[in-house]
């Protein structure tokens, strides 16, 4: 082989190894799925059924990506009419003030339910070690400001819905039997709970129903049976999409619109879209 044919073939192979580092970086971070599924709840009133609820996870609004991207999504997201939206948490990336101005543009072109909008903290609306108080008022007061009902261990019913929010593991803030002491199972319950790892402690008073989480990104870089790198979370099996739980319990994981890193791989960004209908079997 001559130099020539041996350094063409040497670019040609650069190029080709290149690609998926460039998909990763600057295609897919950027490339939203809007997932639409059905979403079947025991009591819900006929009035809701055929209702549109939308959830958002995990916006990461900060300097690590432009955050522009989320308003475009939300621009998009528009087409879907929702009645109710629900935001699960981490709505910034590390809580500074830089973070906390640009979260109030971003919520200022937000998407909301024309019934009702819903919010619950995330681990880095906590700041620094997920324990700076200050940066979650501060995030719940912009978030109040332009039309989301935050829930911190609390519970409030929309035109028939009674949506259960957790404040999260995390925080200092978690106390979830605030809420579940008084859960009533003959109401149209639904639970936003950030982290996915709270499915598994002693606080769920006989819950029966469906929980929406977030906080895994779907691992945002994954080969599907061989590898998921990033996955912050105790149980493993908590990664994205819907899981039974196996005691009345069903747990969706939203894979995040924004990400703590400009990097996705096989786990494009995700708003989620669900159809509400009456669980026959409720």
């Amino acid at each position: 082989m001559t130099r020539k044919k041996f350094l063409k073939r040497l670019l040609q192979a650069s190029a080709v190894g290149a690609l998926p580092f460039l998909y990763s970086w600057q295609i897919e971070p950027f490339w939203v799925e809007f997932v639409q599924r059905k979403l079947p709840i025991k009591n819900l009133p006929e009035n809701l059924e055929g209702k549109i609820l939308m959830q958002i996870s995990d916006l990461h609004v900060g300097n690590r990506f432009d955050w522009n991207f989320l308003i475009e999504s939300f621009e998009k997201a528009q087409e879907f009419n929702p009645d109710f939206v629900v935001y699960t948490g981490d709505y910034v990336n590390h809580g500074t003030a830089e973070d906390h101005e640009n979260l109030e543009k971003v919520m200022q072109k937000a998407i909301f339910g024309t019934l009702g909008t819903f919010g619950i903290m995330g681990n880095h609306d906590y700041g620094e070690n997920w324990k700076d108080l200050g940066s979650s008022e501060e995030i719940g007061k912009i978030l109040e400001n332009n039309g989301v009902t935050m829930l911190k261990n609390q519970q409030t019913e929309s035109h028939g819905l009674n949506i259960i929010g957790f404040d999260d593991l995390w925080s200092p803030n978690f106390d979830p039997m605030k809420v579940m002491k008084d859960y009533n199972p003959e109401k149209a319950n639904l639970v936003l709970c950030h982290n996915p790892d709270v499915c598994d402690k002693d606080v769920w008073n006989g819950y029966q129903g469906w929980i929406l989480s977030g906080h895994t990104h779907g691992g945002q870089c994954r080969i599907p049976g061989v590898i998921t790198p990033i996955l912050p979370v105790a149980n493993k099996k908590y990664v994205s999409g819907e899981i039974d739980l196996k005691d009345g319990r069903m747990l969706y994981i939203n894979r995040a619109l924004g990400h703590s890193y400009q990097v996705r791989f096989m786990v494009r960004p995700e708003i989620t879209v669900f159809k509400l209908e009456r669980d026959e079997e409720g």
